[in-house]
């Protein structure tokens, strides 16, 4: 669990998330619409930092990235959690957990595993993708400031509907986002 980087204190103990276009206004005790962010006693938290539910080495091309380091491989990872709930979608066993079941499950990861994992594997770029990386923006962030420390990439798979504020920030690290819905 990590502090949010992006929520307002409202009265009552309150909290609005700033992290997607939802921006949902939280109750204490009570999680978003993503069920991967609760609001504790008038502070938002990620649910889900440190906490990874998929990650494989991928051809750049599967994410799809043509005119991205053609060629090359991709280390992809993933947390639980989505702010859509798209009937369709492919990867629906992790991207709803959080909501649908109350639970969040996975490998406790600290960004440096993943740095030294992706660059023992060749990758030349990170990818986060198979459920929403908004949801996992702080995780992200992390990781991705050691990435681009050590010349990797860092690649958005989204479905396009972080904030202004959420683009804002991650215009400091991020390399390339694709929009994917992730129904096919």
């Amino acid at each position: 669990m990590k502090k949010a980087l992006l929520f307002e204190e409202l009265p009552h103990r309150r909290v609005r998330c700033v992290l997607c276009a939802h921006r949902c206004s939280i109750e204490t005790e009570k999680r978003g619409i993503c069920g991967a962010r609760e609001n504790r006693e008038g502070c938002l938290y990620s649910l889900v930092y440190g906490t990874v539910v998929a990650e494989n080495i991928d051809p750049i091309e599967k994410k799809p990235f043509f005119h991205v380091l053609p060629g090359s491989r991709s280390f992809s990872l993933a947390s639980p959690g989505c702010n859509f709930r798209c009937f369709f979608c492919q990867n629906h066993e992790i991207s709803q957990m959080p909501r649908e079941e109350g639970i969040i499950s996975g490998r406790d990861r600290a960004p440096e595993d993943i740095i030294r994992q992706a660059l023992k594997s060749g990758s030349k770029s990170i990818a986060y993708t198979y459920t929403e990386p908004t949801i996992f923006f702080e995780f992200a962030r992390d990781i991705a400031l050691q990435a681009r420390s050590k010349g990797m990439l860092n690649l958005f798979v989204t479905n396009g509907y972080l904030s202004m504020e959420a683009l804002e920030l991650a215009a400091a690290f991020l390399d390339a986002a694709n929009v994917d819905l992730k129904s096919f």
